[in-house]
């Protein structure tokens, strides 16, 4: 897997992978900003790597998923380097028959154990389940 990074101006970068597919990354300042920042990037790819295999088990169940959200948070040292000290998430799931329970249990294996993202990181992520029933 390969990545190439370009500077697009000094608070700007475009990243490139194998395939062609582009990410744009800045560092503007909230009203000046495009696009993510790194640290916001990381938390997207943080909910979408646990997001695709927490789907793939929730369809194995046989239980119907209409709408999947993934809120989170991170909260940042104030210290160099200002990584992540906690990252809570929120999964809320529409669905007319996953239960809360089981729903929770398939987050912590999607997320705490097979999201490669989630291994690469220093810290436990915490979660939440809300199901939306239709």
């Amino acid at each position: 897997m390969r990545v190439i990074t370009n500077m697009l101006a000094p608070k700007e970068f475009e990243s490139k992978n194998e395939s062609g597919n582009i990410l744009n990354i800045d560092m503007y300042d909230a009203k000046s900003k495009d696009y993510f920042s790194p640290m916001e990037s990381l938390l997207a790819s943080l909910a979408s790597c646990a997001s695709v295999d927490l789907v793939e088990m929730i369809k194995k169940r046989r239980k119907d998923l209409f709408d999947l959200q993934v809120e989170t948070k991170g909260e940042r040292r104030d210290e160099h380097p200002r990584s992540y000290e906690s990252i809570h998430m929120v999964f809320t799931a529409t669905s007319n028959n996953l239960k809360e329970e089981e729903f929770m249990k398939l987050v912590e294996l999607a997320a705490g154990k097979y999201c490669s993202v989630a291994g690469t990181l220093n810290i436990k992520a915490t979660y939440e389940v809300v199901i939306k029933e239709v």
